[in-house]
């Protein structure tokens, strides 16, 4: 069994819970973003979505969906990318300043220790202990320093890849609707109440992850699109009306 199954196994760490972040941020954002443009539409429509079309809203929500979502999916993978490069090169500048002056970063992690609790006496032995290992002292100042983490861990590849499936499963689901029936004011209703289900089920999703509490992590994700969803209706409305 390699680290990384060690690791899963031994924390419960699920495949949800390792890409949670993108799941949570793609998805949602393909919800809002598939409902802004049907919302928008019907907002817009003086005498209802029909006036504009079925074809229209699928037309520019498809294209908005795929387009959104290869755009957050690549870029998710250049923001993963850039930190690894960021944390790699801060990490071989901190090696060089140990290399060059030890003296001087041995005493910068006696201060980070001493911060974080540790005694006098055992924080400077500690600091003279780590500072034999340059790059397990170098790890803790990238840390306690900069507040940097090892991004190593993630894939930038993986990350992007779930961004974008999690952007296109969810943010299709308010367009659904409308490849089934006639675009009137009921399809408009239904397509809310499956943005909703799709609100409620990422909720769901990230209080299954996290374990905290039900109503907050159903509650935040449903108020969040609800609020993006009632603006771009008040928009639609105002521009069309």
């Amino acid at each position: 069994m390699d680290w990384q199954a060690h690791r899963r196994e031994a924390h419960s760490l699920g495949r949800t819970q390792e890409y949670l972040k993108q799941i949570v941020y793609g998805g949602n954002d393909g919800i809002v973003t598939t409902f802004a443009i049907v919302a928008g539409f019907a907002g817009a429509a003086a005498d209802g979505v029909a006036q504009i079309g079925g074809l229209a809203v699928l037309v520019f929500g498809l294209a908005n969906l795929f387009a959104d979502a290869v755009s957050m999916g690549l870029g998710e993978f250049l923001s993963l990318r850039s930190q690894h490069d960021l944390y790699r090169a801060r990490r071989q500048s901190e090696l060089r300043e140990i290399a060059e002056n030890p003296d001087q970063e041995r005493m910068e992690l006696f201060e980070i220790l001493r911060q974080r609790g540790l005694p006098a006496g055992e924080a400077d032995t500690t600091a003279t202990i780590l500072s034999r290992h340059p790059a397990i002292m170098a790890d803790l100042m990238m840390t306690y320093e900069f507040g940097m983490t090892d991004p190593e861990e993630e894939s930038p590849l993986l990350n992007g890849l779930s961004t974008f499936l999690a952007f296109v499963v969810f943010g299709s689901v308010p367009l659904m609707p409308y490849f089934l029936l006639p675009p009137d004011d009921r399809t408009f209703a239904l397509s809310m109440i499956a943005t909703i289900t799709a609100l409620v089920a990422l909720g769901l999703l990230r209080w299954n992850a996290t374990g905290e509490r039900l109503l907050r992590s159903v509650g935040e994700t449903v108020l969040v699109g609800t609020v993006c969803a009632l603006v771009a209706f008040a928009v639609g409305w105002l521009v069309g009306g």
